[in-house]
């Protein structure tokens, strides 16, 4: 047994603890709303974590050989943000005064891009025990691509996860499916301390939980250590010593993750409302917190008070911090001398460039009026630029065949123990197996771009993101370039049923600001979309893919346009001479349709335009000038055609337009059958044209351009 290590634990330490507790209190009575209990009871265990153990450099907070936290109980924030302030991340005491009011650098959860030292949008519970996990997922992938031969614990880019979860995380099926996944792969890198304090907003958590969450965590496959404060309820003692020793026990532990349960006294040492629910998401009340500051020995008439002695105390980390990172970058240095090629890709990969004439390897189409499917088109991508962009990995959540997301000849990210007859791999690989949780497959997919140097990709069926939309909205919120291949993508799946066919989900999806909604409409689109999709370095998209055949459209011959403008969002596909009597838009498997009608109407002397329009998000960016090229203004008689609900089509048709569309449930049939039964055909869009041309032609004034979405901060850096 490894002797253990004796903690350096002074009475300024605690005077500093305590000073945690103080501010958290004062800076919720001040703004009059927040969450003080847990900031107070876990202010021992955030300090020894910031002061104690974590590596980091409060002056370089990107530092890349730094330690992570993640406060997945992000209702906490004051446990983030003292500890921020105390160890000199940038945050002052003016930052804590102005606790969740406009403007401030303490919102009340945490904001990653905000406030320096926060590594991630933490507050919709369970999400950044997901994150951690894609974190400590994304360090090993990343140690692999950049020096994978050094001895475990000796890399340079060897560092620790640390998370703090709460009974609330506990709960939420979210950090239970990331932590099943986590402990499948063996992420030793990865501690989580879960502050098992049984209050929640409620009150008292056995009302709803009482299962051993320990013994749930070892079948995971964590190692699983206990430490008791309350001593089993007999007396409570912030044994700082025995949660140090958990914490270096399980820095020893490499091939687990590590679950350490804290069990502590919400609110302690408040007298009045320490393990209540009233402290959890409350101020306390001038008197309660007069009479806690007076248990504390502090002056009760003072507020927001730091001792000089306390505050020169803790900002000692700078100077830690800089050491620390003085003495990595000696050994940063050696290894760039001794292999300059990993050295180049680092310094690529942390700008987020990619490499040059990596375009040339994307695949290409011939006219096919059988075609191929998009989903099949965009796996053919993935395995053309494997080799390419080694930065580029994901997979999916149990439906690899039908989303293929398997680039060819690469190997699994998985211990190598796991490596099946289908699936071979080692630790260090790139093919991502998330099993059936597409809602931590979201979580951590966030996690591994927030880590900070590759892209993931994670697929599903386009009806199953609505398992994954939380970490879809802060994906989008934190502008983290992550993409979802989210195939089967209407009725055309077919025979699976109405269960399996989205309706609503395009249009719900292009509701989240800050998501790119790509729907390309032949496997020409495709690539194209995958080449913009990775030149956004500041936004997530989803990839909306068919499972059925559609037509690949010759490109650049017989009047059909290029795909060069894809990246634009939406391009004349097909145009007419002269000004057009219609426009006809359309997306993904339908856009064979508007080509298709486009043909009947010229039959009838209807000139019509088709255009492609895989992307609003990317269309509403345009310039007016370019927006009117594509659809004019003074063309009223609009189409759109696309196998889902409308709604997100009505501003783009207009007053006169109208839209080919399917507002209910699906059926199990063929899928030929289903567009036939449901109205989606080449005839329905020929006389909703006809439609359109007649009631334009009742309408006078002005043309009305096609609508743009609503434009506004996506995150908080763009209030700022």
């Amino acid at each position: 047994m490894t002797e253990k290590t004796k903690l350096e634990w002074t009475e300024l330490d605690q005077r500093a603890v305590d000073t945690v507790r103080v501010l958290a209190m004062d800076a919720v009575e001040k703004v009059g709303n927040g969450h003080p209990g847990t900031a107070m009871s876990l202010a021992p265990a955030a300090y020894l974590l910031f002061q104690k153990v974590m590596r980091h450099n409060p002056a370089d907070p990107h530092w890349a050989g730094r330690d992570r936290f993640v406060l997945s109980a992000g209702h906490s924030s004051l446990t983030l943000y003292i500890q921020l302030y105390l160890a000199g991340f940038g945050l002052e005491l003016d930052d804590l005064k102005a606790l969740r009011t406009w403007g401030s650098r303490t919102p009340g959860h945490p904001e990653y891009r905000h406030t320096p030292g926060v590594e991630t949008t933490t507050g919709p519970l369970g999400q950044g025990v997901g994150n951690a996990v894609g974190m400590a997922m994304a360090a090993r992938r990343e140690r692999g691509l950049l020096d994978p031969d050094a001895p475990k614990g000796e890399s340079l880019f060897d560092h620790q996860i640390y998370v703090i979860a709460s009974d609330g995380d506990i709960e939420e099926g979210v950090a239970s499916e990331a932590s099943s996944l986590a402990g499948h792969q063996k992420l030793g890198n990865l501690t989580l301390i879960y502050d098992a304090n049984k209050i929640s907003i409620e009150d008292n958590t056995d009302i709803a939980l009482s299962e051993d969450v320990a013994a749930r965590y070892a079948a995971y496959g964590w190692h699983v250590q206990d430490v008791d404060w309350t001593n089993g309820g007999t007396g409570y003692e912030e044994n700082v010593q025995a949660l140090y020793d958990a914490l270096e026990a399980a820095r020893a532990v490499t091939d687990k993750p590590s679950f350490i349960r804290l069990h502590t006294i919400i609110g302690w040492p408040s007298p009045g409302k320490q393990n209540t629910g009233k402290i959890h998401g409350s101020a306390l009340g001038a008197d309660e917190v007069a009479a806690t500051k007076k248990v504390l020995g502090w002056d009760p008439e003072q507020t927001f008070q730091v001792a000089d002695d306390v505050i020169a105390h803790t900002r000692k980390a700078l100077d830690r911090g800089k050491a620390l990172e003085a003495e990595w970058d000696k050994g940063f240095e050696a290894w760039k001398a001794a292999d300059g090629e990993r050295a180049e890709l680092l310094a690529r990969l942390r700008k987020r460039e990619l490499p040059a004439g990596w375009q040339d390897a994307l695949p290409s189409w011939d006219a096919d009026a059988k075609g191929v499917a998009t989903r099949a088109a965009s796996g053919e991508v993935l395995t053309k630029l494997a080799p390419e962009l080694p930065e580029l990995w994901g997979g999916s959540a149990d439906l690899a065949g039908s989303n293929n997301t398997t680039p060819k000849g690469q190997p699994s990210f998985i211990p190598a123990e796991y490596s099946t007859k289908e699936f071979s791999g080692d630790e260090y690989g790139r093919v991502l197996h998330f099993g059936i949780r597409e809602h931590a497959m979201g979580a951590v997919l966030n996690g591994i771009a927030l880590h900070g140097l590759t892209r993931p990709y994670g697929g599903t069926f386009l009806v199953f993101s609505d398992y994954m939309r939380p970490s879809v909205r802060l994906a989008a919120l934190m502008k983290l370039p992550v993409t979802y291949v989210w195939t089967h993508d209407s009725i055309g799946l077919g025979e699976d049923g109405p269960t399996h066919q989205p309706i609503e989900h395009l249009s719900a999806l292009r509701a989240i600001p800050g998501l790119d909604v790509v729907r390309p409409g032949d496997a020409n689109e495709t690539a194209a979309a995958w080449e913009a999709i990775l030149e956004h370095t500041d936004r997530p998209a989803g990839l909306v893919l068919t499972r059925q055949n559609v037509p690949t459209f010759p490109r650049g011959t017989d009047g059909f346009a290029t795909t060069e403008n894809v990246r634009k969002g939406a391009y004349v596909l097909l145009d007419t001479e002269g000004t057009p009597d219609v426009v006809l838009i359309g997306t993904g498997s339908e856009l064979q349709i508007a080509v298709e009608a486009r043909a009947k109407l010229a039959e009838e002397g209807v000139n019509a335009r088709v255009v492609s329009m895989p992307s609003r998000e990317w269309f509403d960016e345009q310039e007016d000038g370019y927006r009117e090229s594509v659809i004019p203004a003074g063309v009223r008689a609009r189409v759109s055609v696309e196998a889902g609900i409308a709604q997100s089509w009505h501003d783009i048709v207009g007053d006169a337009g109208r839209s080919v569309s399917l507002e209910h449930y699906g059926a199990s049939a063929a899928y030929q059958t289903l567009y036939d039964e449901f109205g989606i055909t080449t005839e329905a869009v020929v006389q909703a044209a006809k439609d359109s041309i007649a009631a334009a032609a009742q309408i006078s004034g002005p043309g009305v351009p096609p609508g743009r979405s609503a434009a506004g901060p996506v995150g908080p850096a763009d209030a700022n």
